[in-house]
């Protein structure tokens, strides 16, 4: 293990290499904190805090009284997957400018496939339905279409949904948003887009599509975001230590 790294990213990485190269099958839990720690020599605390970090990273999940599995979707997407720990809503991130934010469709309804898998919940769980066009001044950025279970956000309300929904998250009901896991692609216009976003047909979008998690580790956002082209900048910053 290299002298600057902790002992629980170490193993982090080794799990997430072992998960990336398919040494663990996709349809069975992976081996159980309790081997893990004594294969590694940690502690059970080391090795769930390893753990914790490859769920927020979107590469596991937690089955409780099954086990830990692996998020076959995060294994099989074409696009290059970006994972962020630093989380904030659109309002945030263009703090001082005037954000407004128009509901398009608003409802709540049972989870398809896709969302299940990205959510990690049954077919039985309801979940918002939510469509919002963000404007800044009188300028259209981007068109989101949000998929959240009730059960965790409960109390949204047309209201929220006009202003800031991460502060209600955070603020009203006292949750901690952790980490993203994210997939950023080009791809050519919609008619939603076209209407909403005031664009082109010929010209491109920027789809991001996100998971967003509670410092629990449960998946509580699913969203597809597209951006006008003139209107996306995406910025990484790469802390290196050593």
């Amino acid at each position: 293990m290299p002298q600057n790294q902790t002992k629980y990213s170490y193993i982090a990485e080794e799990i997430r290499n072992r998960i990336l190269n398919h040494q663990y099958p996709e349809n069975q839990a992976i081996p159980s904190e309790v081997s893990l720690a004594k294969e590694f020599s940690c502690s059970r605390m080391t090795m769930k805090k390893a753990l914790e970090v490859l769920v927020l990273e979107g590469l596991l999940y937690r089955k409780r009284g099954h086990g830990t599995f692996i998020i076959k979707s995060a294994l099989r997407g074409e696009q290059l997957p970006i994972y962020n720990q630093e989380v904030s809503g659109f309002t945030k991130l263009l703090n001082g400018k005037n954000v407004q934010s128009e509901v398009i469709h608003f409802e709540v309804i049972f989870p398809d496939e896709t969302v299940q898998a990205k959510l990690n919940i049954t077919s039985e769980t309801p979940i918002y339905d939510i469509l919002r066009i963000r404007m800044v001044g009188d300028e259209p950025y981007v068109l989101e279409h949000t998929f959240m279970p009730v059960t965790l956000i409960p109390g949204m309300t047309q209201t929220v949904l006009e202003n800031s929904v991460y502060r209600y998250i955070q603020e009203e009901l006292g949750l901690r948003i952790a980490s993203s896991y994210k997939q950023i692609r080009a791809d050519k216009p919609s008619e939603l887009d076209q209407k909403y976003l005031l664009c082109k047909a010929e010209d491109p979008i920027i789809e991001v599509e996100q998971t967003v998690y509670l410092n629990s580790g449960t998946a509580f956002e699913y969203s597809l975001s597209r951006h006008r082209y003139d209107k996306f900048v995406f910025k990484v910053i790469n802390v290196v230590r050593g």
